[in-house]
């Protein structure tokens, strides 16, 4: 079994039902789940969409990472995700990406982790570091803490007191 991060994100439809939906499928994958809270994002890349909801889960697996990723894809195929014909980093219903594989660093073509642009993405820092206050960049050694500083703007918790 290996302990892997999945961020979730939502800006088309029922957001929060579109993470709920999601989160029971990916949890179904494994055991011992959690799912941070849920935060609204801005859109950062492509800023004119809707707001995100976002999230990220942790989750014991026996799956290989190419199989977690497959079987994210299919889940976001289920949930009404079109890769074949959105626009890239647009909205979407759904939004399933691996961030982390225990220790793990694999460099493939369609699969790296640890995610390449994880530690730019206060969307995904802010619910990351909330269930795992203490992890590490495999490839650095670094505390994900300490890259969050200026990182967080535009990440607020949901629902908005």
């Amino acid at each position: 079994m290996s302990t892997c991060y999945i961020a979730l994100g939502s800006n088309v439809g029922s957001r929060d039902g579109n993470l709920a939906a999601a989160w029971k499928k990916v949890a179904a994958l494994g055991t011992e789940a959690l799912l941070s809270s849920l935060y609204e994002t801005e859109p950062m890349y492509v800023t004119d969409q809707p707001l995100f909801l976002n999230a990220v889960g942790r989750v014991q697996s026996a799956l290989s990472p190419r199989e977690m990723l497959d079987a994210l894809h299919e889940i976001e195929a289920a949930l009404g995700r079109d890769r074949g014909r959105e626009t890239r980093m647009g909205p979407r219903t759904i939004d399933l990406d691996i961030l982390l594989w225990g220790d793990r660093v694999i460099d493939e073509p369609d699969l790296i982790i640890p995610h390449p642009r994880m530690t730019e993405r206060g969307f995904v820092l802010v619910p990351l570091l909330e269930i795992a206050p203490r992890l590490t960049d495999p490839r650095t050694g670094v505390f994900y803490s300490e890259l969050l500083p200026g990182r967080s703007r535009g990440v607020y918790s949901y629902p908005r007191q």
